[in-house]
């Protein structure tokens, strides 16, 4: 069989993600492709992260003439669970356009995992619920053979008699060393340097090492790996490091994972094969401030490379935290980001506001909690509800003129709050305008304590304030009025 394999994330159609120029590339299709080519299948893959339209697929569509048509999301990249419209529309447009070449079409994303039924109806044949190496597999063996009975293949829905199907979920694989490295060598990677050197001056490259989160924060959602948490070996890590190194020489890694090294004793493990094999990396990964407090876990990241953590801080209100089911307190953040400072690795904090039940005081405390501990990056979110949590349940019925954001920048409080949409739009602002006034603060001080490194970075800290403090004045005025 030929395979037109692909994904639905377009780069142009994210504005907000274009401008910050860091684009990764789709690990999670990559590894859908290097798993179709262990088992014998004709792959061409297609990269559509800087193409201008659904449409620039048809030149290579009309070309290979594929049997079967797979859009394959990457599950490990936050902005695919977001189900953003425009990549929706995207892949609609794509399915019409495989149509035309009498391919059948299958889609594996969290967006079509949560709207099955909308994808099938806009001309898919097969929707792969879950984690779809196994299940891809499976279903395109069943259609190679032209058999006609799918409902023995877990994780699929699919129309039967004009009615559809849903099979019982699939089991996550656990042994994630048997599954093949993703297919580096179909991505054109020079795109994504360009990228990176003109926006940040280094390259950044993406890499997994498990996979699901065992957390139940009551709003995140998990439509692929769902709550299990599975964990490659460190060898297996390093032996990817170093092909990777090889190939692309990269200069910073980002490890996706939603939480890096929770099984006890996997990050001493890791930093001490890096120096066997003498592999010196920088990276950045997520983790929660509860587990940074254990087991010298800060030490072994320092000494392994790591350069910045995130955290999701998300609120500096404990009535917040306890709200969305977090399971960490106000006092672990404060004393893992003090940690993090002290062991040499950048903070960076994920910050939600809206979240049913904030009051003003809650949104101070935040503020306040930014302000006291000034992290090295933050992440600003609003409170955004995805289908198979808690939260979204608490709020569907609300959800009628809009339940998904068009891109990541949209922003939309798209359920009834305290406050209007337009203050939460502002408040987003004054945040950011308040922070790195405070930041140009601290710098300020550690320039007059002759505690300051001089370059172009730490200077135009110094000099943020004469910008940022009227800005972030005249913000709040403004957020005061629509409050």
């Amino acid at each position: 069989m030929k395979i037109f394999l692909t994904h639905s994330y377009f780069l142009k159609f994210d504005p907000k993600q274009f401008n910050i120029g860091q684009p990764y590339a789709p690990i999670g299709t990559l590894y859908a492709a290097s798993v179709l080519r262990k088992n014998g299948y004709n792959v061409h893959f297609y990269d559509t992260m800087f193409c201008t339209s659904p449409t620039d697929i048809i030149g290579e569509l009309n070309a290979f003439k594929p049997d079967l048509f797979l859009i394959y999301d990457d599950g490990f990249n936050y902005l695919t669970k977001m189900c953003l419209t425009n990549m929706r529309d995207a892949a609609f447009e794509m399915i019409q356009l495989a149509k035309f070449v009498n391919a059948k079409v299958l889609v594996s994303s969290s967006d079509s995992t949560d709207h099955f039924k909308t994808y099938l109806n806009r001309g898919a044949d097969y929707i792969i619920k879950g984690e779809g190496e196994q299940t891809l597999l499976e279903t395109i063996s069943t259609i190679r053979d032209n058999r006609i009975d799918f409902s023995s293949i877990s994780g699929l829905s699919y129309f039967e008699n004009s009615i559809v199907k849903s099979t019982p979920p699939r089991t996550v694989v656990r042994d994630l060393d048997s599954i093949p490295f993703p297919a580096w060598d179909l991505i054109n990677i020079e795109p994504y340097r360009n990228m990176w050197m003109n926006s940040s001056g280094y390259f950044s490259m993406n890499m997994t090492t498990t996979r699901g989160c065992p957390y139940k924060c009551n709003w995140c959602a998990k439509p692929i790996y769902g709550n299990r948490y599975n964990s490659r070996s460190p060898q297996n890590v390093i032996d990817e490091l170093l092909l990777m190194k090889q190939k692309f020489n990269f200069s910073y890694i980002w490890f996706c994972d939603d939480i890096f090294g929770l099984k006890p004793g996997w990050v001493n493990e890791f930093s001490e094969l890096l120096n066997n094999n003498n592999l010196k990396i920088k990276f950045k990964i997520q983790s929660r401030v509860d587990l940074l407090l254990h087991d010298n876990q800060l030490k072994a990241l320092a000494d392994s490379g790591c350069d910045t953590i995130w955290v999701g801080a998300e609120s500096g209100s404990q009535k917040i935290l306890d709200a969305m089911e977090k399971g960490t307190k106000v006092e672990q953040i404060y004393e893992a980001t003090e940690l993090m400072k002290k062991n040499g690795i950048k903070p960076a904090f994920f910050l939600q506001f809206g979240y049913p039940g904030e009051t003003i005081d809650d949104i101070n405390l935040t503020i306040k909690m930014l302000n006291d501990l000034l992290p090295e990056d933050i992440g600003i979110s609003i409170s955004y509800p995805l289908p198979g949590t808690k939260f979204y349940d608490n709020v569907k019925e609300q959800l009628k003129q809009k339940a998904n954001w068009t891109d990541s920048d949209d922003l939309s409080l798209m359920f009834n709050n305290a406050y209007s949409p337009a203050f939460y739009k502002q408040l987003h602002r004054y945040v950011h305008k308040n922070y790195r006034n405070w930041q140009g603060i601290a710098s300020l001080k550690n320039l007059f304590k002759g505690n300051f490194v001089l370059n172009y970075k730490s200077l135009k800290s110094v000099f943020s304030p004469i910008y940022f403090a009227p800005a972030s004045y005249f913000a709040k005025v403004k957020l005061k009025s629509l409050a």
